[in-house]
């Protein structure tokens, strides 16, 4: 519920169906004007206690529910959230920073609900592994226990419905921690839910860096599902140990796109700017090295560097904004640290390149050519609006090069023969390989990285069946 003990709405946590408001409580800032959004309340540890400890009972009469009502479950929250679209999305847009049209606040509610949907359509079936004479094996899917959620700022609402409705589908229950630079719309959304949910099946908390740590380490906790960065994972991983937590964990992407010499630029060049530009490019897959061969290159800078000059960039509640401000300073920062470190190196600019003069994180799209690999810009994730432009002679360089970083979350290869695409495909280290696109994903297709960009898959079967250990009745007579 919002309580409007001060002018902006003080926002509260879900505790077993219940409003709690915790321990203080800091204010949640707009990034493209600096303005007070509201203020998420801080979550103590006794907090985090009861609200696991309100998870753990309410997982016993849960997993006992038939699958009926469970499925029927996942389609009462799709309709939640899309009765309260409108006030979610404005919420999105003020918190987060993107734009409320196009692909943006909008289109990432539409994305709550068809998860949401195609999650309740999926089976759990026992598997018969042996009937005869001699007995009968079943494989059987339980549920995990009680999951923690820990989700970033980047799709803050779509991937909490990533974690929560495969989650309870398989008969778990969840405590979800949103990012605590937007807290509040993941707040709002889980308040809806618990409308049509049993109480303590989802709870929510809302804190720092901290509450992460303690939820990670948490006994009462049987697994973590993480979306965020490969350095959080890690210490989400050593926390994890203490009772095995299961994890899935999806972590930083550093996708490299390949052009084949064989291309159109202006055929390409849409589908290559929003591969690498979607939310400001702040999402894990999006594209954020391109190498292209010599023939082609000159071109498609020219190409990209049209539409980055004709993409307008302004506050999200406009709705001819295309591009909204980076989220954060600590990006705004990361993004200008990257591109300076690319001009000391002699790297072109070939459009953007300063911060723009105006309040709020505002970083214009920025294509930098004439850079190798060495530059921070090319070795580091930047998770903005900055794409390296990366020449190539030999696509063995091309793909050595793509596949020489600790990443492996998604790539894309760019021809005008899908053979030849799949030939190079083949060859690239990555949980998900793109022909002719870049980023596309669907509650039907499992997404997951490999290397140091995650462990496990989401989405689809095998995203359900990862929230459920095997349970085997090997039977005689």
């Amino acid at each position: 519920m919002q309580r409007y003990i001060m002018t902006e709405p003080v926002f509260s946590m879900t505790i077993n169906g219940q409003d709690y408001l915790g321990d203080g409580r800091e204010a949640i800032l707009n990034p493209a004007t600096g303005q007070i959004v509201g203020y998420m309340p801080i979550c103590t540890e006794e907090g985090l206690n009861e609200a696991v400890a309100a998870a753990k009972k309410a997982q016993l009469s849960w997993a006992k529910v038939s699958d009926a009502e469970r499925r029927d479950s996942c389609n009462k929250i799709a309709a939640i959230v899309t009765e309260h679209a409108a006030e979610l999305a404005e919420l999105l847009v003020k918190e987060q920073g993107k734009p409320l049209k196009g692909l943006g606040a909008e289109f990432e509610l539409g994305g709550c609900a068809a998860w949401a949907g195609y999650t309740s359509s999926l089976d759990m079936d026992v598997k018969v592994l042996k009937d005869d004479d001699e007995g009968r094996v079943e494989q059987h899917r339980v549920p995990v226990g009680v999951i923690g959620s820990i989700t970033p700022w980047n799709w803050p609402l779509m991937i909490a419905i990533w974690h929560l409705v495969p989650a309870i589908r398989a008969g778990n229950t969840v405590v979800i921690k949103p990012s605590p630079n937007t807290p509040l719309s993941t707040l709002r959304m889980v308040e809806l839910i618990n409308t049509v949910l049993p109480k303590g099946v989802i709870n929510a908390v809302s804190g720092g860096g901290h509450l992460g740590a303690l939820m990670s380490a948490h006994e009462g906790i049987d697994k973590i599902v993480f979306t965020g960065s490969t350095a959080t994972g890690k210490k989400i991983m050593k926390s994890a140990a203490g009772n095995l937590k299961r994890l899935t964990l999806e972590l930083g992407g550093n996708d490299a796109g390949i052009i084949l010499d064989d291309c159109d630029p202006a055929a390409i060049a849409e589908g290559l700017f929003w591969g690498a530009f979607i939310n400001g490019g702040q999402t894990c897959a999006a594209l954020k090295r391109l190498y292209v061969p010599d023939n082609l290159y000159d071109a498609v800078c020219a190409e990209l560097v049209t539409l980055a000059n004709n993409m307008p960039m302004g506050d999200g509640l406009d709705p001819t904004t295309a591009l909204g401000p980076l989220q954060n300073k600590m990006q705004f920062d990361i993004v200008s640290e990257l591109v300076e470190d690319a001009k000391t190196r002699g790297a072109t600019i070939l459009t953007g390149g300063e911060p723009l003069d105006r309040p709020g994180f505002f970083y214009p799209v920025t294509l930098v050519a004439d850079i190798e690999a060495g530059a921070r810009l090319v070795d580091e994730e930047q998770f903005g609006t900055a794409l390296p432009i990366i020449r190539y002679t030999d696509i063995e360089d091309a793909i050595a090069q793509a596949n020489s970083l600790d990443f492996g979350l998604a790539a894309s290869v760019w021809s005008a023969s899908r053979e030849r695409a799949q030939t190079v495909a083949k060859r690239l280290e990555a949980g998900t390989v793109y022909i002719n696109q870049h980023g596309a994903l669907a509650p039907n297709v499992p997404f997951g990285g490999v290397k140091g960009s995650g462990i496990g898959v989401e989405f689809a079967q095998e995203g359900l069946n990862a929230n459920t250990n095997i349970k085997i009745y090997n039977m005689v007579g």
